[in-house]
């Protein structure tokens, strides 16, 4: 399938291997697991931020290759469980720190025509992200703008 805002082709990546249950070597706790989740969310990450510290550093020194397979469970079922999953989700705010940068450079840079286009583009997907939240994750009447953003990512 092809991208929506380039003349590229999708990006192919490698699947992850089929398994189902954790590796031997990785014995924690499931409980550990958890409260290591919440602790990191408290901290600031963001679920896939956290995902990627529980792989590198883990629980009590052992590496955890997959959450979900560990504990049965994913990182954002944990944190929902939890009253611990952040206000926007993470695509959303991602996209929307990207659109204020945006915004600021071509505020000082007019004539830059390409990042002009790059804005437009972003702020369609942030806008289509926010439809497709609406209700669920956001306020059923929140509206995407540059201003609310900001305020939003200050936060």
């Amino acid at each position: 399938m092809a991208r929506m805002h380039t003349r590229r082709r999708g990006s192919s990546g490698s699947d992850k291997p089929a398994a189902d249950e954790p590796p031997e070597w990785s014995d924690v706790d499931p409980e550990q697991i958890e409260q290591r989740v919440v602790e990191l969310a408290e901290q600031g990450h963001d679920p896939s931020q956290i995902g990627i510290k529980l792989r590198d550093e883990g629980v009590t020194g052992t590496p955890i290759p997959d959450v979900k397979l560990a504990t049965g469970k994913k990182i954002s079922e944990i944190l929902e469980e939890n009253d611990a999953e952040p206000e926007i989700p993470e695509d959303l705010r991602n996209l929307m720190e990207r659109a204020v940068r945006l915004r600021e450079h071509v505020q000082q840079n007019p004539q830059d025509h390409q990042n002009k286009r790059a804005l437009q583009n972003t702020e369609s997907k942030v806008r289509r992200l926010v439809d497709y939240y609406r209700g669920d994750e956001l306020e059923p009447d929140f509206t995407y703008s540059y201003e609310q953003a900001k305020e939003l990512l200050e936060e």
